[in-house]
């Protein structure tokens, strides 16, 4: 029989494993917004931004994330546990078992291998990005800053690396907080920008993503490796999952990206030029007005 004690206990335990979840595992891909757009849109490759651009590259982010994410991730890609162990090297003593030739087990290694590699990458780039982002916001704020934008970010970058000595379980309870307010401010400013102006909502239609690679070609594939910065992080769910369980990085998937879908979307919801033009002028690609979403 449970105690009230161990009743407490166990709900202050599952607390806990919830904020390290958010903090940790969506921490990630949660600060993909800061980049993603201005990324797509500014630079030597940029998209020019048209409403039919826009919905285009709106439609792109909302079904990589989808299908990579809640489909790619969630359904499959968790399944592939070893006794509940996440990450690339999980994923290569499964990809051991039964693999008696040598030929067979050096070329998986070597696969395995490559995939840490890329793995470190993805763990040193992907931070400097997100908070170079983040602090370069002092520069809307206050443009007399912008001299202290780069300083700053490598302190941060300094003080967040020293702390993850600390352990996973301390960086969670630390950050998971501060990313439950984020996806909370995320969820809330986003909701309110395509309520302000539904109409961004016909990104969901795949066909405005079709008809971006059809008026842009090769311009178009670029374009879509800035938006792969969307899905930045993503590899957290399978990576982390020893840390916190299969369940629980499963649970918060759905929720986390409705969040960050909503802050794709707030860009052309908050922007009058656009907003009118994507509700009297776009011009409708010719699969939808046969197709309706």
């Amino acid at each position: 029989m449970q105690t009230p004690a161990n009743a407490h206990e166990s709900s202050a335990s599952l607390l806990a494993l919830m904020l390290g979840t958010i903090g940790v595992v969506y921490g990630d891909v949660g600060t993909s917004p800061l980049y993603t757009m201005k990324t797509i849109f500014n630079g030597p490759h940029a998209v020019q931004a048209t409403p039919e651009n826009v919905l285009g590259i709106l439609s792109l982010i909302f079904w990589s994330l989808i299908l990579v994410i809640s489909i790619k991730y969630v359904l499959f890609v968790m399944r592939a546990n070893n006794h509940g162990e996440g990450g690339i090297m999980a994923l290569m003593a499964l990809a051991l078992r039964h693999r008696n030739q040598q030929r067979q087990r050096n070329i998986i290694i070597t696969l395995g291998l490559f995939g840490t590699a890329l793995f470190y990458g993805d763990g040193i780039i992907t931070p400097a990005i997100s908070v170079l982002s983040a602090v370069e916001g002092l520069e809307v704020a206050a443009p007399a800053l912008q001299a202290y934008v780069l300083p700053v970010t490598i302190l941060v970058l300094i003080a967040l690396f020293m702390f993850q000595s600390y352990g996973t379980d301390k960086v969670g309870m630390l950050f998971g907080p501060i990313m439950l307010i984020w996806f909370g401010t995320l969820g809330l400013l986003g909701g309110v920008s395509v309520c302000q102006n539904p109409h961004v909502l016909q990104a969901l239609n795949p066909a405005y993503g079709v008809h971006f690679f059809l008026e842009h070609g090769w311009h178009a594939f670029i374009a879509l490796g800035a938006v792969v910065l969307a899905l930045t992080g993503a590899e957290a769910l399978y990576a982390d999952m020893g840390h916190f369980g299969k369940l629980m990085c499963q649970h918060f998937s759905g929720h986390k990206v409705k969040q960050i879908l909503a802050a794709f979307r707030s860009p052309l919801a908050t922007h009058s030029d656009l907003r009118n033009e994507v509700a009297h002028g776009c011009k409708t690609p010719r699969y939808i007005q046969i197709y309706p979403a």
